[in-house]
């Protein structure tokens, strides 16, 4: 048998599966993609270009969802995004008050980045039933300095993302960093879109009610829109995986290292954003990014599975995420992080 058929033969026979199960197809990866070479060589030109390499296949499909523009964290989870070559991002949808502006500041980002590829669109902007809780996009002050589009697609985000999902049926991961707004709607509109996706990361919650140490009845995103939050927690995602607070409290970078890590490339323009060069900031908790790095890095942070349901019965509580294990649930929740593999794997991108 030649090698050629003898790796043809293997990979059909179970290194696809070796591939699924382990993140890491590299040498697989490698022979697969010499032999669609090797094979379109022989083909006529008209041809070559729908061989689809392994290479292509084994990128995350991403829909991420942001309220950039607050809390620095987006701009960090999005730049690493960006310069992380395994991610395939197919589009960004922003959310809360000011969704254009947040859409701007996504924008800057993105061209800063050489990225003007990537589809932008303004999402909603009021909670479904609860008053808001961030109706501005502060960082809003530092858009004059860089060159960004001002105008998008609006009200067209849910129908983007439902349209998206379902052009990829079992093969978007939708990465949601902000308030679940869009994501609750998007469920509501299209009841099949949870069965299609291929998982739901969020940043969201707070599953030991500590943050740093300190009680933590609820975390930010789940309370600006709780409801929300329930619809999502709700919705039959075959794998829910939630980054909580208690557990990203836990990477943070001060002033000084900051300065020193955010020296090259994209992430020079992350600093100018973030505050700490104008003394607005002396840390940044790495709150988004770290939800983001576990679609590439499972082993950064210890799951556990089981269900979450979400208070709203009690205004002192709303957001509140209650969890009980359970070996068949369809959530997975990180109770720990290896910080120092976190940074590592962060850094590792640029």
């Amino acid at each position: 048998m030649k090698r050629r058929d003898f790796i043809a033969k293997s990979i059909s026979a179970g290194v696809t599966g070796v591939i699924a199960a382990t993140g890491f197809p590299l040498l697989a990866q490698q022979e697969n993609t010499n032999l669609n070479r090797i094979e379109s060589e022989h083909l006529p030109l008209s041809k070559r270009a729908h061989i689809v390499t392994n290479e292509s296949i084994m990128k995350e499909k991403i829909l991420l969802d942001t309220d950039i523009g607050n809390d620095i964290d987006d701009t960090v989870c999005l730049a690493y995004l960006l310069r992380q070559k395994q991610c395939d991002l197919l589009g960004i949808t922003t959310v809360s008050g000011e969704p254009v502006v947040r859409a701007m500041l996504t924008s800057a980002l993105l061209k800063a980045a050489g990225r003007d590829d990537i589809p932008i669109y303004p999402g909603v902007a009021m909670p479904l039933l609860t008053p808001q809780k961030q109706a501005t996009a502060h960082q809003s002050k530092y858009l004059p300095k860089w060159a960004h589009e001002k105008k998008f697609p609006e009200g067209e985000a849910i129908e983007f993302l439902r349209r998206t999902i379902r052009a990829h049926p079992h093969e978007v991961t939708l990465l949601a960093v902000g308030p679940l707004t869009n994501i609750a709607l998007l469920f509501a509109v299209d009841p099949e879109i949870p069965l299609l996706l291929k998982r739901l990361v969020i940043m969201c919650g707070a599953f030991t009610y500590r943050y740093k140490g300190e009680p933590c009845l609820s975390e930010w995103n789940a309370r600006c829109d709780p409801y929300a939050t329930a619809m999502t927690y709700k919705a039959p995602v075959k794998n829910i995986v939630s980054v909580g607070l208690d557990v990203t409290s836990n990477v943070v970078l001060k002033k000084d290292e900051i300065i020193e890590r955010f020296n090259t490339g994209i992430l020079k323009t992350v600093l100018d954003f973030s505050g700490v060069l104008d003394n607005t900031r002396q840390e940044i908790v790495f709150h988004d990014p770290l939800a983001a790095a576990v679609i590439f890095d499972r082993e950064i942070c210890r799951f556990e599975k089981g269900i979450v349901e979400v208070e709203t019965e009690s205004k002192r509580l709303e957001g509140l995420t209650y969890w009980k294990a359970d070996e068949n649930g369809n959530n997975e929740v990180a109770f720990e992080v290896d910080k120092e593999r976190f940074f590592k794997h962060y850094f590792s991108v640029f």
